[in-house]
């Protein structure tokens, strides 16, 4: 017996209290309709419905297990929702990657929005630098990567690249402060603070050789993984750090550099033999999270299209 499809029968029965009226909702004839109900009956052992020639009316164990049968139906039609949202992709996990030097601000909003977007899936993100998110992607240990270029993308697809421009982190009451941007030629003699160059090999080649091209050579380069060593290093009054725009706070203070001679490009990146059933998911995250960098984090598209708003990070989180 189609347990489901009788107990559907029952519901529509018990709503009108009359048989020739659920029969037309269901879209059948009456006599079939009796007879499910009676082989309900039976199989339930108890009388659902009093009928005589006037009135149908719901006995006692009809009455009792109408709101069951509602709550197995409401479940039933739940999980056909399911199964067609998972064949057209809309649910499950999407495990990304994000780099370390994304503030938190950037990260929560890049939750929230996601949330908004695709409240059926799980966001499970990771911070990793792009070297490893290439490795990652390549594994198949995450579905998609919000990475720095330049990026070796042979087996991957890149969304929408956005850029940003790099500033000077300085101490606030140094002669670098006075001014209301720099040159990078203004930067000689100081020691430079900079992202592990195995977190993204291209991109912290690529800034090294920018500096030295326009006329800053430093002396010594640290790595720096933590922000409170970054921050010290800078507070010595020895050394400079090279990061997006961040707030001016604990002794420090960000310049722009003129003629923006460096810049951070971004975007996301996925496998290119993605499974069908994951694209959905991926161009969900790759259009929220391009949204949230140019809301966020004052990234603009390639074109030149500037970003809407700009929310500084924390100094103390500008590494992190």
């Amino acid at each position: 017996m189609n347990l489901v499809g009788h107990l559907n029968c029952f519901v529509i029965v018990a709503e009108e209290l009359h048989f020739g009226r659920a029969a037309e909702r269901l879209g059948m004839a009456q006599p079939p309709l009796s007879q499910r109900i009676q082989r309900l009956e039976k199989e339930l052992g108890v009388r659902l419905f009093d009928r005589s020639s006037r009135k149908v009316e719901l006995t006692a164990p009809g009455r009792l297990l109408l709101d069951e049968a509602r709550d197995l139906l409401a479940r039933v039609d739940r999980i056909h929702s399911l199964a067609e949202r998972a064949r057209l992709g809309e649910i499950g996990t999407v495990r990304a990657g994000l780099p370390p030097d994304l503030g938190g601000p950037v990260v929560a909003a890049l939750i929230a929005a996601f949330r908004e977007r695709a409240p059926g899936r799980r966001l499970e993100l990771r911070e990793i630098g792009t070297a490893e998110q290439a490795r990652a992607l390549a594994d198949g240990a995450l579905d998609v990567g919000v990475v720095r270029h330049p990026i070796d993308a042979r087996d991957l697809t890149l969304g929408p690249a956005l850029v940003q421009p790099v500033g000077v982190l300085v101490p606030a009451d140094g002669a670098l402060a006075a001014a209301p941007e720099a040159h990078l030629a203004d930067l000689a003699g100081h020691e430079l603070v900079v992202f592990p160059r195995e977190e993204s090999p291209g991109t912290y080649d690529e800034l090294l050789a920018s500096c030295r091209r326009h006329g800053y050579d430093p002396p010594a380069v640290h790595e720096a993984r933590h922000p409170q060593f970054a921050l010290g290093l800078v507070l010595s009054g020895t050394a400079v750090a090279l990061t997006a725009r961040t707030e001016d706070t604990g002794g420090v203070t960000w310049r722009p550099l003129a003629g923006t001679p460096l810049t951070w490009r971004t975007s996301c990146a996925w496998r290119r033999d993605l499974a069908p059933d994951q694209e959905h998911a991926i161009e969900e995250f790759t259009a929220v999270a391009t949204a949230v960098l140019r809301q966020e984090a004052g990234m603009s598209p390639l074109d030149g299209v500037p970003a809407r708003r700009v929310a500084p990070r924390p100094a103390s989180g500008f590494l992190a």
